[in-house]
């Protein structure tokens, strides 16, 4: 193995869960934070957990409320776009005479 290379290895690294259970490991660093566990993740403590389902409710509502909106085509916005440029070059004055007088 080269040297300097690797890591520092932590055989006695603690986990620390979100419920509160903590329990050792070796890892490259010496204390790890985790959200779930097998203490209290559902699939092993055979519990269902409570989510928020009215704000995911609420957050699919708004994404389709939004999707309902009047949207544009490519081509709506190109031939805008054309229709601007050409009022804004019929606005352009012919001369310089015209230029100064403008202002």
């Amino acid at each position: 193995m080269k040297a300097k290379i690797h890591p520092v290895w932590y055989p006695e690294a603690t986990v620390t869960c979100a419920c509160g259970n903590s329990f050792t490991t070796g890892a490259s660093v010496p204390e790890i934070q985790v959200e779930v566990c097998s203490k209290c993740h559902p699939f092993y403590t055979g519990q269902m957990k409570y989510l928020d389902t009215a704000g995911r409710v609420e957050a699919f509502k708004a994404k389709q409320a939004g999707a309902n909106e009047k949207r544009v085509s490519k081509t709506e916005k190109r031939k805008l776009k054309r229709e601007k440029k050409l009022q804004e070059e019929a606005e352009r004055p012919e001369s310089l005479t015209a230029l100064r007088n403008k202002k």
